[in-house]
């Protein structure tokens, strides 16, 4: 029987996977690849839509998989960042959402069996979380500068459609749910509560729930304008696995909120910043080697449980950061004070 991700995250740190969208590039994919077959004759454009080559070119997301499992990824996320129904939406796709997640499951699923029966296999367990991404439309935030009152959607709307995605995602077989880049808590809120109504009412074992939140400037605010100790306050009531940081900071700009909230979390920390940040092309420079020596700094520290990369990194940047931070103990839970409480 394999061990338990929290029996793992108490032996050392664990390596999480490196951008899809980055890898996707890579392959260079034309419209008719993005369609495929089944949607050869599609009303609207569908290239960009990376969820949706779960379906079309299923190979190709397996081996961008692998290509992390054997950089010494011990998580890969599923492809499913815009795999809901809101967010499919653009391309007219939103019946697709609960087969996305589960086709895109089942993608990280294969490929773990398969390096776990290759040359390079290491014995040790590997684990598919399930990609829960932000969504277009915000709860927090008008999308109208003259009517800041006005919602693009609901929160039973914004429910319902994680909801979907969660089915999609268990009956795809993961291991882990990991609601990530959020800029608008009050949407991650909304996935919390259809992760929890999920599990009460199919009376299932509730999976273990990563939460990683967004930074969006050098103020240490999200984009709806929480700090970073506000939105783990917000957060925390979901008793999550792991609550850490990703996508628009670099390692560099990112250390003093990792710092931060080591401090704070009473959970395992997580963390996967992008590779620097963007250039004038939009494009991330950032060297394997320079990335990994920021990251093996906040493991020395002692700040972090799960490491990793967010947009612009590849197998290349998590082989570093896997060599450079294994050697470093993994952060040791805080011991929590035991209050005296008077009635």
């Amino acid at each position: 029987m394999k061990k338990t991700i929290q029996e793992c995250l108490k032996e050392r740190i664990l390596i999480i996977d490196g951008a899809m969208g980055t890898m996707i590039q890579r392959y260079k994919l034309e419209e008719k690849d993005y369609r495929g077959e089944r949607f050869k004759g599609w009303h609207s454009d569908v290239k960009g839509n990376n969820d949706l080559l779960s379906l079309t070119q299923p190979k190709i997301v397996e081996e961008i998989h692998k290509q992390y499992l054997e950089a010494g990824a011990d998580i890969i996320e599923t492809n499913t960042f815009s795999s809901t129904s809101i967010a499919q939406a653009d391309y007219d796709m939103q019946s697709l959402a609960y087969e996305l997640n589960v086709a895109a499951a089942k993608c990280a699923r294969a490929a773990i069996n398969e390096f776990n029966n290759g040359p390079l296999a290491t014995g040790e367990p590997k684990f598919v979380a399930g990609a829960i991404g932000p969504l277009n439309k915000t709860l927090s935030l008008s999308p109208d500068v003259n009517n800041p009152g006005y919602r693009a959607v609901t929160f039973d709307e914004v429910a319902a459609a994680y909801y979907e995605q969660i089915r999609g995602l268990v009956d795809g077989g993961v291991d882990l749910l990991l609601i990530e880049t959020i800029f608008d808590t009050l949407n991650a809120k909304a996935a919390i509560y259809a992760i929890k109504k999920y599990f009460r009412e199919t009376k299932q074992k509730e999976l273990p729930v990563m939460i990683s939140g967004t930074i969006t400037d050098a103020s240490g605010r999200t984009l709806s304008g929480q700090t970073l100790e506000a939105f783990y306050i917000s957060v925390s009531h979901a008793n999550p696995l792991s609550v850490g940081l990703n996508c628009a900071l670099g390692a560099n700009e990112m250390r003093p909120h990792v710092e931060e909230l080591s401090t704070l979390a009473n959970c395992y920390t997580s963390a996967y910043p992008n590779a620097g940040l963007p250039n004038a092309f939009g494009e991330y420079d950032e060297q394997p080697h320079e990335t990994a020596h920021i990251i093996e700094e906040w493991a020395a520290q002692g700040f972090v449980n799960i490491v990793g990369g967010c947009c612009g990194t590849t197998p290349e940047h998590i082989k570093c950061i896997a060599e450079q931070v294994k050697k470093y103990k993994t952060r040791e839970l805080p011991v929590l004070e035991s209050e005296l409480v008077i009635v």
